[in-house]
């Protein structure tokens, strides 16, 4: 993201302002209507759950100033990654607590995942059903849009507390093995966060983000294929 462009920058590279403002709406679209829908799943899955603390704290909503974290804003704006504030959840109301967790977890990512698909369907429209010569403003903002939306489903899908994909993993976990796993978050979390800025996992985090925008433009381009506009 950013960061990147000012690497370039200050190494002597060429920057395309085009490309700098194009992703920085896409990324600002997400901030207020993408990460409050991300918190948004979180809450109404817990409330299906039986867990209703969201809504009684004003926090099952879509308002961008409910979940807004100027932080995790200011991350994603940065590295391409970020967050907003946790929609509050309470396991002792779910029937099958471990379960029901990992259900509400899986709603987040599940919703980028669903915000990346809408986006391309409205982009493949435009070109086949609308006929648009896509200005490269709209193909760079759609691109960065998706891209942002699959790279935050698939960072937040690690087993690191506290990301949803830990949640998940203690789906899988005996009562012990969670009870240790929580209990040693913090080495687990600063261990994880160490290997992941030294680049170790660059590959393989990267990799199942393209397999994630793979996935994503072909469900896409499924209803214009079936229709036979593409």
């Amino acid at each position: 993201m950013l960061i990147d462009l000012l690497r370039n920058l200050f190494s002597g590279g060429s920057v395309d302002l085009m490309s700098v403002i194009s992703q920085i709406f896409a990324t600002l679209f997400i901030i207020f209507c993408i990460l409050p829908l991300h918190e948004f799943a979180h809450g109404w899955a817990a409330g299906k759950l039986g867990d209703h603390t969201a809504k009684y704290s004003g926090r099952l909503t879509l308002n961008p100033l409910a979940s807004f974290d100027p932080i995790g804003s200011l991350f994603l704006l940065l590295f391409g990654f970020g967050w907003a504030k946790p929609v509050p959840v309470d396991s002792r109301y779910f029937k099958n607590p471990k379960r029901d967790m990992a259900l509400t977890a899986v709603a987040g990512p599940l919703a980028n995942f669903l915000a990346a698909w809408a986006g391309g369907l409205i982009y493949f429209g435009l070109i086949f059903v609308g006929k648009v010569a896509m200005p490269s403003f709209l193909y760079i903002f759609f691109s960065a849009y998706i891209n942002i939306n699959v790279a935050l489903a698939v960072f937040n899908l690690l087993p690191i507390p506290p990301l949803d994909g830990s949640k998940i993993l203690g789906a899988f976990l005996s009562s012990r093995a969670l009870y240790n796993y929580y209990r040693y978050q913090n080495i687990i979390v600063m261990v994880a966060f160490v290997v992941l800025f030294s680049g170790m996992l660059d590959g393989p985090i990267w990799a199942l983000v393209n397999l994630g925008m793979n996935g994503v433009e072909w469900l896409s381009l499924l209803p214009y294929r079936l229709f036979g506009l593409v």
